[in-house]
């Protein structure tokens, strides 16, 4: 297994996708008032987490004022909040709360990525958009030694059907999939707002996915 920090950094570079790259720049020159002292991100998320995880978990994409605020998925914003919090519960993370890139979050055997590394807007990304992002998910997927994939929605779901290259059945929260090799593919509602706030996904349930994929990572 060779160092990610190529992915990463061909990950920053990134153009391919003009009208990300446009919504996403806007967004850090505008700024949310509450943030109106940070300097934004503004470019494509990296990967970020334990290069020999053997748990990798796939999100939609940053936050327009989470990671591409912060420049570390999953970092700044509610969806977060619920992501290290539960990682940390497990033991998976060195504390419950990531707020910045500089905050010495360490994560242990996990790795996140996502389907999109630039904020879509409306969290609605074409189908060109999801395609021109695929390599950077098929070399992670190639490079780290992960046993279980944890697919954060739909989208994350159909993504990694096509990075993988195989025929998931249809996505839903709870599902455990068996592939070759003694791999595992986990499914959960993503937890955003829309989900948290409106019940569709509560803590016991998130929590309890994360309780099914410590016992899959240990068969």
């Amino acid at each position: 297994m060779g160092s990610l920090t190529p992915i990463h950094e061909k990950v920053v570079q990134c153009n391919q996708c003009p009208r990300l790259r446009t919504y996403c720049q806007e967004i850090a020159k505008r700024k949310r008032k509450a943030y109106r002292d940070w300097d934004y991100w503004g470019k494509p998320v990296p990967g970020f987490g334990d290069e020999q995880a053997r748990l990798i978990i796939i999100g939609l994409a940053p936050g327009a004022h989470g990671a591409n605020r912060t420049g570390r998925m999953f970092t700044g914003d509610s969806s977060g909040q619920w992501l290290y919090k539960a990682l940390y519960q497990m033991g998976w993370a060195s504390q419950a709360v990531s707020e910045h890139r500089n905050d010495n979050m360490q994560l242990y055997g996990v790795y996140i990525t996502a389907a999109l590394r630039c904020a879509p807007p409306k969290n609605k990304p074409t189908s060109q958009e999801i395609q021109n992002c695929l390599p950077f998910l098929k070399e992670e997927l190639k490079q780290i030694p992960w046993k279980t994939a944890l697919c954060l929605g739909h989208i994350a779901h159909n993504t990694l059907q096509k990075a993988l290259q195989i025929r998931l059945p249809k996505f839903q929260h709870g599902q455990k999939v068996p592939l070759e090799g003694g791999r595992w593919v986990v499914c959960s509602y993503h937890p955003s707002r829309q989900n948290t706030q409106t019940g569709r996904l509560t803590w016991q349930q998130w929590i309890a996915v994360f309780e099914d994929v410590k016992r899959l990572l240990y068969l």
